[in-house]
């Protein structure tokens, strides 16, 4: 989705300066916001892998920014609390501090998300009254906007499905849209953010066979996402906490326990996770080659290194959560790990696009764009 090439055949220096200024500002404004965006995903992470996502029964889009003042708010909202399953079937009392420590970590997710908002929008009131925002840009940032709004919908959407009989968590289908939209905005943010630097770029000749390998690796990244998502909404890295095995077998018993088959990739915890360590491993296979292949054919050697870091440290953060049977802290920094990932796969597969000539004046690469 790079921009459409600009010519500037009779713009003076100062034009072009006020245009890389422009975009500058631009590219760093959408840059933070996907910053914002991945604290997001480590927050949301925390909220459910602590239980904390169903401490605040009620949507308040406005209301909500505002904290419980005083006792008497405290305890209307902890006895709301004590009337959904959650509550009996786990936390049953653990008294009006130990809800307080569950609620204020999934009111800051959700203040998170609405300063978010605040950050995508209104820089960008004002980089479009100032004349600093191209004008093609307008309706992919309006829909961008737009998606970050229906997120918080989607999400309100997941919580409430934690409050049905018998449920103690929410739906593992509605957390993995939530995280699947969630993703698909930061990867969106990133791309934008790519393209407004790379406007113009010079991109060498690229073999097609390494432009088909980035675009592989990006869509192993986002099925084996998906697949941790499935992971995390079932609790399955809760069992077979051993490596490689599965209770000293490749292939788990009960993995096609289900009927029909295809209902063992979503609801089978022996599948769900058996599945997510092969998206994994594959993962770990065709990242790393598509680093030493742009090592050797053409790719920055700094993002080259930073590709086969990034699917390395990912794929041990996975194991030793594993191990450990899922800490927090280490579980976080695991979802943190996938965005990560994706954000530099991302960029090689925006570097590998389609090819480009620079225009005369303007910068070719985004490092050359930031220090200009």
């Amino acid at each position: 989705m790079p921009f459409d090439v600009l010519e500037f055949p009779d713009a003076s220096r100062m034009d072009r300066a006020a245009t890389r200024q422009s975009r500058r500002l631009v590219a760093i404004w959408l840059f933070s916001v996907a910053a914002m965006i991945m604290v997001m995903i480590v927050l949301g992470g925390a909220t459910r892998l602590t239980g904390s996502g169903l401490s605040i029964m009620e949507w308040a889009p406005l209301m909500g920014t505002v904290p419980p003042l005083g006792d008497a708010e405290w305890q209307r909202l902890y006895t709301l609390y004590q009337k959904i399953p959650q509550y009996a079937l786990v936390n049953q009392g653990f008294g009006l501090d130990g809800f307080k420590h569950i609620f204020w970590l999934e009111w800051t997710h959700r203040l998170w998300g609405r300063l978010i908002g605040a950050v995508f929008l209104l820089p960008m009131l004002w980089l479009w009254a100032t004349a600093r925002l191209e004008r093609k840009l307008l309706p992919r940032l309006a829909l961008l906007f737009g998606i970050g709004g229906l997120q918080g919908a989607v999400g309100w959407f997941m919580v409430a499905s934690g409050f049905l009989p018998d449920a103690t968590s929410v739906s593992p289908y509605r957390l993995v849209v939530h995280l699947a939209l969630a993703l698909t905005l930061y990867a969106a943010i990133v791309w934008t953010g790519l393209s407004v630097l790379h406007s113009a770029p010079f991109r060498p000749a690229t073999p097609p066979a390494m432009r088909r390998l980035a675009l592989l690796c990006l869509a192993m990244v986002s099925l084996t996402i998906v697949a941790g998502g499935f992971t995390a909404g079932l609790h399955a890295g809760l069992g077979y906490n051993t490596f490689p095995l599965m209770d000293g077998r490749l292939v788990p018993d009960g993995y096609a326990m289900l009927h029909p088959l295809l209902r063992n990739l979503t609801e089978n915890v022996a599948a769900v996770q058996f599945d997510h360590r092969v998206l994994a491993t594959a993962t770990l296979v065709l990242v790393s080659a598509l680093a030493v292949l742009g090592w050797r054919d053409g790719l920055p050697h700094p993002l080259a290194v930073c590709l086969a870091a990034a699917v390395a440290a990912q794929y041990l953060l996975g194991v030793v959560t594993l191990l450990l049977v899922v800490p927090v802290p280490v579980a976080a920094l695991h979802q943190a790990g996938a965005a990560v990932l994706l954000t530099v796969v991302l960029a090689v597969v925006h570097r590998l696009s389609g090819p480009g000539r620079r225009v005369a004046g303007l910068p070719s690469s985004p490092a050359e764009t930031l220090m200009a």
